[in-house]
């Protein structure tokens, strides 16, 4: 009996000291970190991309597709710089996508309530015709 109640007590004490987690008033968990991201939507980002590109004639020609992948950093400014193109399908197509992308804004990253530079890898579709 004694084993018994000792059991019941250590587990009422544990679980109490779990229950001191911190929350807000009305015990939602609050989230201060954030990954960069496009405002209108990563769906958006998408086809703004594959619409708005200017590829080369060369390219177009050949109706180029496939997908470019880049690596850029996303300051806490929004604005995007160190653009890398990790895997692409043309020079040109690439090029010309590293060129839109550098001109777009994100919501940058926040870690703790601090907005940081963080890198993003994204991989954008691509119809040149």
């Amino acid at each position: 009996m004694k084993k018994i109640s000792f059991t019941i007590l250590c587990v009422f004490f544990i679980s109490g000291a779990f229950a001191q987690t911190k929350t807000d008033p009305q015990n939602i968990k609050v989230s201060n970190t954030r990954d960069p991201e496009y405002p209108k939507g990563e769906q958006m980002l998408y086809e703004e991309v594959m619409m708005n590109v200017k590829y080369p004639p060369e390219s177009v020609q050949r109706y180029v597709e496939g997908t470019v992948e880049l690596s850029f950093d996303v300051k806490t400014d929004s604005t995007i710089a160190n653009i890398i193109v990790i895997k692409g399908i043309d020079s040109g197509v690439d090029e010309a996508v590293k060129r839109y992308v550098a001109k777009l804004k994100f919501v940058p990253a926040m870690q703790n309530g601090v907005l940081v530079k963080m890198n993003v890898d994204m991989v954008f579709p691509v119809k040149a015709h």
